[in-house]
């Protein structure tokens, strides 16, 4: 498994096909199938491994999902959990909440990510933290806050997955 975390700002079609699915399985089926094989420029932001550290800048340090406060705290992991299974994770952030989650990342920057992180991922912790870690931290986060307006200029939902 690669846990590489990939978001998806989804159309209101995409949301209602994903809703209607009875089971993990045919979540997973759909979202590799129709959702990643489509990969709508723009509307794709990949965080590669640094999602988890993203998480929990925005997550006062945990990495469960509903951590730290809204609308800060949905923006890698998203507000709801979709059921896919025990391999994977898929997370939601309707489109009515999108917008909320854009104006909070629009004051979000290098500097930001860079003190959640020393405040948020101690090295004590995880020998892997430290300023490799970090730098590469930043560079994953760089687009983010414009992936959100985008999506929220757009109405879409944001979908986050990451195989487990």
């Amino acid at each position: 498994m690669t846990a590489r975390g990939v978001l998806f700002a989804i159309t209101g079609k995409d949301l209602a096909a994903l809703e209607a699915l009875d089971d993990a399985d045919a979540v997973v089926e759909y979202i590799v199938e129709v959702i990643e094989e489509r990969w709508e420029a723009g509307f794709v932001f990949e965080l590669d491994k640094a999602w988890d550290t993203l998480h929990r800048c925005f997550a006062d340090g945990s990495l469960e999902q509903n951590a730290g406060a809204f609308p800060l705290n949905a923006t890698v992991l998203g507000r709801e959990t979709l059921d896919a299974g025990p391999d994977y994770f898929v997370g939601l952030t309707r489109a009515s909440d999108v917008p909320v989650v854009a104006v909070a990342l629009r004051d979000i920057d290098d500097r930001w990510i860079a003190d959640a992180y020393r405040t948020n991922l101690p090295l004590d912790d995880a020998p892997g933290n430290g300023a490799e870690d970090l730098q590469y931290t930043v560079e994953c986060f760089d687009g983010l806050s414009a992936f959100w307006r985008t999506a929220a200029e757009s109405g879409r939902s944001v979908l986050f997955t990451v195989d487990q």
